[in-house]
């Protein structure tokens, strides 16, 4: 049996949590405009948006930091 390479792994979690980030804003769009969730409060949306940019932008620099080849 071949080992998995543990960089390919890495990469698609990085891009996964990329992607899932941009999910959350565009919900948090589409939930502020009132396309779903007419009824929730302003709040849920801007909670959205922002887990979608943190999640987008900040966490996967955190995992790269994380799992940089040791020199």
């Amino acid at each position: 049996m071949s080992e998995r390479d543990p960089a390919a792994a890495r990469f698609a979690i990085i891009n996964l949590v990329r992607l899932a980030g941009v999910g959350f804003v565009v919900l948090g769009i589409l939930v502020a405009n009132g396309r779903i969730l007419p009824d929730a409060p302003d709040w849920v949306a801007y909670l959205l948006v922002a887990n979608g940019l943190v999640d987008a932008f900040v966490i996967p620099a955190v995992l790269v930091r994380k799992w940089r080849t040791p020199k």
